[in-house]
């Protein structure tokens, strides 16, 4: 019996938030809050540039914390870059793999050079029948 590849690009979560990386980290917070994401895909400076993340946890640990001002602090200052991002047309089980051998918790979905969605290992392995 035949088994069906779910790819990517099946279960990924289109909507993906950007921030700028000159916000503060204050402004990327609203954001997460008013579009109820943990996450913010951040913008590239040119073409020659690379994504970046700024996630929740990056708020608390280095925001909340330490009891910085949000304000003041830039997203650049507190974000990931380079990101890891995964190929939208990736079998999912090598996605998995992928980012728990990484220790990341979620990364953009890339197709022909730009981010076309987001997932996040815990949907990944809650959201499909992998185990």
């Amino acid at each position: 019996m035949d088994s069906v590849i779910v790819r990517v690009r099946d279960v990924m979560n289109c909507d993906v938030q950007t921030v700028d990386g000159m916000a503060s980290a204050k402004e990327a917070a609203e954001i997460m809050r008013s579009t109820k994401v943990s996450e913010l895909l951040v913008s590239k400076r040119n073409e020659d540039d690379a994504w970046g993340i700024i996630t929740i946890s990056d708020l608390i640990g280095k925001i909340l914390v330490p009891d910085r001002d949000a304000g003041n602090i830039f997203v650049y200052e507190i974000m990931t870059k380079p990101v890891i991002t995964i190929p939208a047309q990736m079998d999912i089980r090598y996605a998995v793999r992928l980012l728990h051998r990484t220790d990341v918790q979620r990364a953009p979905v890339e197709h022909m050079g730009e981010i076309v969605g987001m997932v996040t290992l815990q949907s990944l392995i809650l959201d499909n029948d992998l185990l």
